[in-house]
């Protein structure tokens, strides 16, 4: 499904030097896994097998092409990269079903796109896949309101118990307050049920 490229040499350095020469690529730009490693008195090896990154982010668009198509969606695709991020951006003729119910359709896309990667590469990659921003203006509700209640909580020195989210969501709270100097953000509950409370910290 996707390409990969095998060097050897008597070092890991070795290796990967004949991968980037070969390639033309830095190795930020690789997925370096390691296949075999030899040691004896005699001899050294060491095998690599090596992925592109350009490759894995056009694998990831056709596999988003085709799973949608096969269900009835026909869509456009907008990849932009950030922070060596790819967002894969979509557009269709009906992204409310696209997106589902608190995002759940969008949720599930992503998690099958990426269990089929880290199957075909052997690790993690990380990549975003939103509708039309839904994904950004989410975010960017969720800064706003954590940032208003933890001004609230600044100001009466009373918690805050935020409304159930996913860990993502609850990642993002935790991101965006974790330098705040008068409160602090603790995950309480079990899943699904799982939320934020922010908490005054101690003058």
């Amino acid at each position: 499904m996707i390409e990969k490229h095998n060097y050897t040499g008597k070092t890991y350095d070795e290796a990967l030097n004949k991968a980037k020469i070969a390639l033309q690529e830095l190795e930020n730009n690789l997925i370096i896994n390691v296949k075999e490693e030899k040691k004896s008195l005699l001899s050294k090896k060491v095998e690599i097998e090596v992925i592109e990154k350009r490759a894995i982010k056009d694998l990831i668009k056709r596999l988003i092409k085709d799973l949608l198509k096969n269900i009835g969606f026909d869509v456009e695709i907008e990849i932009t990269v950030n922070n060596n991020v790819p967002t894969y951006r979509l557009y269709s003729d009906n992204d409310a079903l696209l997106i589902g119910k608190d995002g759940r359709n969008l949720k599930a896309l992503t998690t099958i796109i990426n269990q089929i990667i880290i199957k075909e590469i052997g690790t993690n990659y990380k990549f975003i896949i939103d509708v039309s921003d839904y994904k950004k203006r989410n975010d960017q509700h969720i800064e706003t309101l954590a940032k208003k209640l933890a001004k609230e909580v600044k100001n009466t020195g009373i918690e805050v118990k935020m409304d159930r989210m996913n860990s993502y969501q609850r990642r993002l709270v935790h991101n965006i307050l974790s330098n705040n100097k008068y409160v602090y953000t603790e995950s309480i509950g079990e899943e699904p049920n799982r939320y934020v409370v922010i908490k005054p910290r101690d003058k």
